[in-house]
């Protein structure tokens, strides 16, 4: 088995493309949270303790608005229960990761799900440590993105319209590279039938809730369809 420096060596090259995608991305955020009047250490905390790119971008608006704590839970159950799917699908690769498995839970994000989820990982590698410094990695990346960032937004004056599309080009780039790598489409059609009924039924307000817990029901039936 490799060690461990040798297994961080091995899972750096993977996490590449996340490194270009959240220097543009993490900048961004940075910028635009400093340019709208926050410290430009800001963006740095969050990105170090919330560590939630969609939210980040949500608590924008958050920290703009009157305090309202129920509002605020609500809204980011709702923008991060993808994370419940998430967790659903790691249950088995995430069993025998020790002590590693509580920062690997925290630290779960899009990118990090996309890379442990799909990659196949080499045999002499131990793969809790291979999932960890992927997870440190990209992490790693999101803070060093907001922190320059968060600085450039300071030291730097310039019309920000449009930064906030970033976030959605990312999740296309995301699913289109899970398309591609999947031979089983189902979760992906799953996931596009459900928000487009819901759209259709219950309006653009709602059908992001109903979206979610029609794709839950169905994954948790299915996981334990599979079981059987």
């Amino acid at each position: 088995m490799k060690t461990r420096k040798e297994i961080f060596l091995t899972t750096f090259p993977y996490t590449l493309p996340i490194l270009a995608g959240f220097m543009v991305l993490g900048t961004s955020y940075g910028f635009l949270m400093s340019s709208l009047g926050f410290p430009f250490y800001y963006p740095l905390l969050m990105s170090i303790f919330i560590f939630a790119g969609s939210m980040q971008f949500v608590a924008i608006n958050l920290l703009l608005l009157p305090f309202d704590p129920l509002s605020a839970f609500f809204l980011t159950l709702l923008v991060n229960a993808r994370h419940l799917f998430y967790g659903l699908s790691m249950l088995e690769k995430y069993q025998d990761a020790g002590l590693k498995k509580i920062y690997l839970i925290y630290a779960m994000c899009d990118e990090s799900f996309s890379i442990n989820s799909t990659i196949t990982i080499p045999k002499d590698v131990d793969k809790s440590w291979f999932m960890f410094f992927v997870s440190l990695l990209n992490q790693f990346y999101w803070v060093l993105a907001s922190a320059i960032g968060g600085v450039l937004g300071f030291l730097v004056s310039i019309p920000i319209n449009g930064l906030q599309f970033v976030l959605t080009a990312l999740f296309v780039v995301l699913f289109v590279d899970q398309w591609l790598k999947s031979s089983d489409h189902k979760p992906a059609l799953i996931g596009i039938i459900s928000a487009s009924l819901s759209l259709v039924v219950f309006g653009s307000k709602y059908f992001m809730v109903a979206t979610m817990i029609i794709v839950l029901t169905l994954f948790y039936f299915n996981y334990k369809r599979e079981n059987r």
